[in-house]
């Protein structure tokens, strides 16, 4: 079992503050012509029961872009993780992914046209600073489909595996991108 570090409220706000601007932070893939949703959710790390916070404040940006009849998507994660006992501790998950989804937009049930398992997250995630804090951000490639001239979105999954839990993957939903 994991033991959590007691973290001060000022050093939860400025990292929150970090997380932002790193968000706010232009990169190649987040040309002026993706449109994005961004969104946030608080997931407990359930193998750890002590007195100190353990909740992952996660956010998900998914954007998606289209160029005549192709979309172009891609999610940009960060999160602001506990302070544990540890740094750089790689048994905090079993496996940890991010599914990134091209949807076509249609009444009722969105359906999935193209997606792809981004496993690199696992070792953001468990990647820490020197004062064994869990704050990093990630962000998948570009995923791409050819779906005419129909109406698109970006959407994606982040399942966590957490180790010394016995669930297997959790789902943790996010929302998706405007249409394109």
């Amino acid at each position: 079992m994991r033991t959590v570090k007691r973290s001060t409220t000022t050093a939860a706000i400025a990292a929150a503050l970090v997380a932002s601007a790193a968000l706010a932070t232009a990169n190649p893939a987040a040309a002026a012509d993706y449109r994005c949703t961004t969104s946030t959710k608080s997931i407990d790390d359930p193998a750890y029961s002590g007195p100190w916070a353990d909740n992952w404040d996660v956010t998900v940006r998914l954007c998606a872009k289209r160029s005549g009849s192709t979309v172009s998507t891609y999610a940009k994660l960060s999160w602001d993780g506990p302070a544990y006992t540890y740094a750089d501790d790689s048994t905090i998950f079993d496996g940890a992914y991010f599914n990134l989804q091209v949807k076509k937009s249609q009444a009722g049930t969105d359906p999935v046209k193209k997606s792809k398992k981004y496993y690199g997250i696992e070792s953001r995630l468990e990647s820490s600073g020197s004062d064994a804090n869990y704050n990093n951000s990630y962000t998948t490639p570009v995923l791409s489909y050819a779906i005419g001239s129909s109406r698109a979105l970006a959407d994606g999954e982040l399942r966590l595996d957490w180790n010394n839990d016995g669930r297997g993957y959790w789902k943790h939903l996010f929302s998706a991108s405007p249409t394109v």
